[in-house]
């Protein structure tokens, strides 16, 4: 009776004693065995029992994987007749696989025995009882495992699993939570600039098993209460590959024809979202909290903008003003540069985060904190930022992880769908709870779904009457919000972001690429969605691959800005400047197919030899070339060569291309030229001194014959 008694308290302790890190399906889903038998269920019906009377049936295999036969086996069912007092003991319970804390209870009833099974062979069972025969009277969820054991003495295999029990004369009736599945249908860029794809793996990714296809498989049969949060930059690309594209091969781009699964999965796609919420991410969904720490406070607005623009590509009700930071978790400095927005209107006001990102407000009282760590708090709540409140969105880690059962895990659709069931059970019986809480499942950002799984799980959430499925924007902070103890963001979430030292070339490409936008008097440059490509969440752990594309993109960038040159100009075209001053000619060609507007700057590397210091504004056509005449001026009399630094600017100054050194050959020739002058001076003195004295001689002469006339006279 003691060691009995003792039993049941260590169940107790463990069923009821909280965890800190929660188990999904993992290690008390996966099969346990011993001696080779291997033990799986394959369905648990009904999802849950409402009368004590109903039938519960549990069927699966047994199977001997060993080398020698195995006599005297059974398959027998353990219980409780003591339901879970909260999420903690559920998870407790879910993720321990040792004896401690197994069901107490052996039916006798819900057995079959397997007179021996032969090696490498297996047999099927089915199992059947109910609530009346395991005493069940409260709703909410029970554990339940299934046994092999041999000569009923020693345990070879077990599966744990719940028994959910709903009657119908339950009172109170359980409350009817809302539930909002939020899906995400994200993807890693796949273009380096807009034309060329770094690789050709979206075509696998759209067509047979690919992850993109069963998105679309999950997104044709789902209820138009999920939502969606979806990438803009994948409908692009998928978009762009509708029409012929480029692939980059080693040094080369190959011309590839336009890709007819890419024009069916948009199709699909499409039609399968058509009815359903979809709230777009920034495009290409950068990491806003490294750009925010990082200075790329443009980048952030800019995706907002580029976003809304292409929602267009998926249906046109798409929301822009929710956002799911990458992890789930984001600090203050990110939000409110969201929360700013764009001078076009584009900002965030909702947030969708992890419990790790927002946790719940520790009470003083030691009772309200037991109820604390109990209750499962509402998922709205309201965060503070320099443009008002914003509306936090907190996901429920347990249920989000079922929709990502462990690879490999056999019996998972079950295993998850039986957990899901028991979860919410669970959180409907919470005590204290007298209003409707809102709850919200997510899995992480770039899941590879089994779309059984999440089928099961959609069509399961809508038969269970103690949960209503709802949109994600629906969900709205109540009258008595759980109390929050604000962001929270960890050095080791800091240390998730993309570095500096891989965000510094993005930095300066988006720098160059503006510049192609400003000479051509647009406010954007073509070369966003490429810069923003480079600054995706996606390359987080991967920078090497990012790096790979932010050099292809500052290549493009940089065969872009030499369409814009100064022609005739170099090292090896040297000018020469006969005299004191004088005007060189400079052309500068724009091959754009646009006007463009910037100014000539000129600059002497050699103010002892040669002067000039010009800026002039020149306004080219597009496909034109246009011609500057730069003033300078000889500041030596021994002449030589002179370097001349030519270097286009856009209009508020900045350089645009590289410099282009201009060689200026003096002559010389100012010295000579003062000689020849002074001796042309000498000359003209003495031309006009001799011709006064001729004048004076003739005038002098001219007396003397007067009078020597009068004389004779």
């Amino acid at each position: 009776m003691i060691r009995r008694t003792t039993l049941l308290a260590v169940l107790s302790a463990a069923l009821l004693a909280p965890i800190t890190v929660a188990a999904a399906p993992g290690p008390a889903a996966a099969i346990t065995s011993r001696q080779g038998v291997e033990l799986a269920l394959t369905s648990v019906t009904p999802d849950y029992a409402t009368e004590r009377a109903t039938e519960i049936k549990v069927t699966g295999t047994v199977r001997n994987s060993g080398s020698a036969p195995l006599p005297g086996l059974r398959v027998r069912v353990r219980y409780s007749s003591q339901r879970f007092t909260d999420r903690a003991a559920l998870s407790t319970f879910a993720g321990d696989a040792t004896t401690v804390t197994q069901p107490p209870n052996v039916s006798t009833q819900s057995s079959m025995v397997i007179p021996e099974l032969a090696a490498n062979s297996s047999v099927e069972f089915e199992l059947t009882m109910t609530p009346a025969q395991f005493g069940l009277t409260a709703f909410g969820a029970y554990p339940l495992a299934v046994e092999v054991v041999q000569w009923d003495a020693t345990q070879l295999a077990s599966q744990r699993t719940f028994l959910t029990y709903a009657p119908a004369t339950t009172q109170p009736r359980p409350v009817r939570n809302r539930l909002s599945f939020v899906l995400p249908l994200i993807d890693q860029p796949r273009r380096a600039d807009d034309g060329t794809f770094v690789d050709e793996e979206l075509v696998a990714e759209l067509t047979g098993k690919g992850r993109l296809a069963d998105l679309a498989r999950i997104a044709e049969t789902a209820p138009a209460s999920v939502t969606w949060v979806v990438d803009p930059a994948l409908f692009d690309d998928v978009q762009a590959m509708t029409k012929p594209f480029r692939v980059k091969k080693d040094d080369k781009a190959d011309q590839r024809p336009a890709e007819p699964a890419a024009g069916q999965w948009l199709t699909s796609m499409r039609a399968a979202l058509a009815d359903n919420a979809v709230i777009a991410t920034p495009y290409a969904d950068p990491d806003v909290t490294a750009l925010a720490h990082r200075g790329l406070d443009r980048q952030p607005a800019r995706a907002l903008e580029l976003a809304r623009q292409k929602t267009a590509l998926i249906k046109n009700d798409v929301l822009t003003s929710t956002y799911w930071p990458v992890g789930g978790v984001i600090d203050a400095d990110a939000l409110d540069l969201l929360a700013v927005g764009t001078p076009g209107g584009a900002r965030v006001d909702k947030v969708l985060l992890d419990p790790a990102a927002l946790p719940t407000a520790q009470d003083s009282s030691a009772a309200a904190t037991t109820f604390a760590a109990a209750a499962t708090p509402d998922a709205a709540a309201t965060l503070d930022t320099v443009m008002g409140p914003v509306t936090a969105l907190v996901a429920d880690s347990e249920l989000s992880r079922l929709l990502e059962p462990a690879p490999g895990t056999r019996g998972a659709t079950l295993l998850s769908r039986q957990r899901f069931v028991a979860e919410t059970a669970t959180l409907a019986a919470e005590p204290g709870q007298t209003r409707a809480r809102s709850l919200v499942m997510a899995p992480s950002r770039r899941w590879n779904p089994s779309p059984t799984v999440v089928s099961t799980l959609l069509k399961t959430a809508g038969r269970l009457p103690w949960l209503s499925l709802t949109p994600l924007d629906s969900i709205q902070v109540s009258a008595a919000p759980a109390q929050r103890a604000g962001l929270t963001y960890s050095d080791k979430d800091r240390k998730q972001e993309l570095s500096g030292k891989y965000l510094a070339p993005v930095q300066e490409v988006a720098a160059q690429a503006e510049l192609t936008a400003l000479i051509t008097g647009q406010s954007q440059s073509s070369f966003d969605a490429a810069v923003l490509r480079l600054t995706s969440s996606a390359w987080r752990g991967r920078a090497k691959a990012g790096r790979a594309v932010i050099e292809q993109v500052g290549d493009a960038v940089e065969d872009r800005t030499r369409l814009v040159s100064i022609t005739g100009a170099g090292p090896d075209q040297p000018r020469t400047l006969a005299g004191s001053e004088g005007e060189v000619p400079i052309s500068v060609k724009n091959e754009l197919d646009i006007p463009i507007s910037l100014h000539v700057t000129a600059r002497s590397d050699d103010p002892d030899l040669l002067e000039s210091d010009f800026r002039q504004p020149l306004h080219i056509n597009g496909e034109q070339s246009g011609t500057v005449q730069i003033p300078m001026t000889v500041t030596s009399s021994s002449g030589g060569d002179a370097t001349v630094t030519v270097q286009l600017m856009t209009t508020d100054g900045r350089p645009y291309g590289d410099p282009v050194k201009l060689i200026v050959r003096t002559t010389g020739y100012t010295g000579i030229a003062l000689v020849i002058v002074g001796c042309a001076l000498t000359v003209m003195l003495a031309a006009v001194v001799t011709r006064i004295l001729r004048r004076r001689s003739q005038r002098r002469g001219a007396r003397a014959a007067r009078t020597r006339e009068s004389e004779t006279v």
